[in-house]
């Protein structure tokens, strides 16, 4: 058997340094050729890596994004669900009662403003449920209940008062209750200041704050606990009256309440009552009167400012 050629290993380039300025002063015409060819070809190695380099660096920058942390999946990302009282379920609420609002994702490409999650139906179900659980007021009654004639002496009016932007009038009195700055409302009536506390009575109305419910009755009831803003801190709600409210062809629902409260250690209460009415607006209008004990004579107003609502 004839013995194997041997194999003789490839020579390893190298390509070598450039040439130091000879000392002896002679230039590169001076050099052999085949040192003169090893200088070409290393130089065009060179430029050929650097051009493939860049070429990589145009493309990733064009194509790649930066690198970020991965956004998670929407399986991921969900709320998990509240039983509520019919049965569905829905996101849970907030804490302070504000309906949430979608937030895009950290990472996200668009973080683009988005609408409130208020509008679907599992949030606004949430709204109800976290209301339901408010140990500061109790759920409604199954039967209605009528706003019973209230203790004082009705005070003279001078016409209505129209708020255009709410979409309903309603009385606006004269001699004692005083027109004030409406802001946060888009109406507002008081009675004068009483000395040792600020609160006092007050007539507002504006489109109804709150989410709007399928049951107009529901949105009454979040309304009603909304106005709790509005009364001194620890105030809780005892249902008065319950019924729905005819305003000429429009729907709506009126709630009565009595609010219990504490002001300097002593227990005291108001009258109050809400008006709520289907206006053709984006949303109902709301209609609220409060009235404290110390100006009870007083409370014989809020009567007549649930007759009188009228829409524009």
């Amino acid at each position: 058997m004839a013995a194997e050629a041997e194999t003789t290993p490839l020579p390893k380039i190298v390509v070598p340094p450039p040439p130091q300025p000879p000392r002896s002063g002679k230039g590169l015409g001076d050099l052999p050729m085949r040192m003169v060819y090893r200088l070409i070809a290393g130089a065009v190695a060179v430029v050929a890596v650097g051009v493939g380099g860049v070429a990589v660096l145009t493309r990733g920058g064009d194509d790649a994004a930066p690198s970020a942390a991965p956004v998670p999946s929407a399986a991921a990302t969900a709320i998990p669900s509240l039983p509520v009282a019919n049965g569905t379920t829905g996101a849970p609420a907030a804490t302070s009662g504000i309906t949430p609002f979608a937030s895009p994702l950290a990472g996200s490409p668009a973080a683009t403003p988005q609408a409130s999650s208020a509008t679907t139906p599992a949030a606004v179900t949430a709204v109800m449920q976290a209301a339901l659980s408010d140990p500061r007021l109790r759920e409604l009654p199954e039967q209605d209940h009528e706003l019973r004639r209230l203790y004082g002496r009705a005070a003279a009016s001078k016409g209505l008062l129209k708020d255009a932007r709410s979409g309903v009038a309603f009385p606006r009195f004269a001699k004692v209750w005083k027109l004030a700055p409406a802001s946060p409302f888009t109406s507002r009536q008081m009675l004068p200041k009483i000395k040792g506390t600020s609160f006092r009575g007050l007539l507002v109305s504006c489109p109804v704050p709150i989410p709007v419910q399928e049951n107009v009755k529901d949105t009454a009831f979040l309304a009603a606990r909304w106005t709790l803003n509005h009364h001194p801190s620890g105030a809780t709600i005892s249902w008065t009256a319950s019924q729905p409210l005819k305003v000429g062809e429009r729907d709506g629902w009126l709630l009565g309440y009595t609010v219990n409260y504490k002001i300097r250690g002593k227990q005291r209460k108001a009258m109050a009552a809400l008006a709520l009415v289907d206006v053709p607006k984006d949303k109902p209008a709301l209609v609220f009167v409060t009235i404290p004990d110390t100006q009870r004579k007083h409370w014989r107003d809020i009567n007549t400012v649930m007759s009188r609502i009228r829409v524009l």
